[in-house]
């Protein structure tokens, strides 16, 4: 078995992965989200101490595994700086108490296999990742053979929803917030202007979008129902500008089959309009469970599972935290 842990950014959280069957055996995560919605978002060193005061905890009862583990996997890269140590501290003690190998997984690729949590790989595919930091998209061939083709010149779709939410005093996070919002609202109300829609740049910006919510929701003032047609408005531009960029890309590349993943493809509005563009290509879609779209330890675990048959193992000195994505 494989013990894997998460702590890129604010949920903690520990799985235990059967190397042979990639049965997920063991899964538990405690997320922060009550204790940052204060704030409007995340406080990287408060998410840092809950980390430490939580990690241990889920650790503790992950511990009747012990005896079965071969090897501790561990969230290093990309995320938040002081949190991504916390798991990667944790995850060398466990490698040096047990004397078993340690891996290190990236983020990124934890999210593109969500899809096969308790099943095989299935590969090439055409990946969309969408989340609180990241909007890409990915040919990816193999474990080893990722090419990013296209990504957010500034924020990110999940990003976006989050300051969205912010501007309305919604809370955090933002995505549900938003879509519970936007499912009264009129999707047409307010004519925002598509992000690089005559832009022949395959790629995604939502600073632009976001200042135009901004302005709109300035002028509402005090008029509350407004807001459901503004979340409404931006939800489907946001939405479109993901939807034409792909469409743009899919003339030079036709998909055969999509994934969506990250915590954002748990969206309803972006999956149904991707269901949409891919009906003319006769495309699969693929999606992860939606308990699975956001961080967690299961798809770090699935990671390691096929690491660790090419031995693709880290040194303790080597391995390090990097809160940049390098993909």
């Amino acid at each position: 078995m494989i013990l894997s842990i998460e702590s890129s950014c604010d949920d903690s959280a520990i799985a235990i992965t059967e190397i042979a069957t990639n049965k997920l055996l063991f899964h538990k995560k405690i997320s922060q989200e009550i204790e940052h919605s204060v704030y409007g978002g995340v406080v990287p060193e408060l998410a840092a101490r809950l980390h430490a005061e939580t990690l241990p905890k889920i650790l503790e009862q992950a511990k009747p595994y012990f005896k079965d583990l071969k090897a501790v996997a561990v969230t290093s890269s990309p995320g938040l700086a002081v949190t991504l140590i916390e798991g990667v501290t944790m995850a060398k003690a466990i490698a040096i108490a047990l004397d078993i190998p340690l891996i290190g997984v990236n983020h990124l690729i934890g999210h593109i296999y969500s899809l096969f949590i308790e099943k095989e790989t299935l590969f090439p595919l055409t990946v969309l990742l969408v989340s609180g930091g990241h909007t890409q998209v990915m040919e990816v061939k193999s474990l080893h053979d990722i090419t990013t083709v296209a990504k957010s010149m500034d924020d990110s779709f999940g990003e976006s929803f989050d300051k969205v939410a912010k501007m309305m005093d919604l809370g955090y996070p933002g995505g549900p917030l938003i879509q519970a919002l936007a499912k009264d609202g009129d999707r047409l109300k307010y004519n925002f202007t598509v992000p690089l829609h005559q832009s022949p740049q395959i790629a995604f910006s939502y600073s632009g979008l976001k200042n135009a919510v901004r302005l709109a929701v300035q002028e509402a003032g005090e008029d509350k129902e407004l807001y459901k047609d503004i979340a409404a408005s931006f939800e489907h531009i946001a939405t479109k500008h993901i939807t034409m960029k792909l469409k743009k890309y899919f003339k030079t590349h036709p998909p055969k089959c999509l994934a969506i993943v990250g915590g954002a493809s748990a969206n309803l509005y972006l999956r149904s309009q991707i269901e949409e563009l891919l009906k003319p290509y006769k495309a699969e879609l693929l999606l992860s469970e939606l308990q699975y779209c956001s961080d967690n330890a299961a798809m770090i675990g699935r990671v390691a599972v096929d690491m660790y048959k090419e031995k693709m193992f880290s040194s303790l000195e080597a391995l390090d935290i990097c809160a940049k994505s390098k993909m």
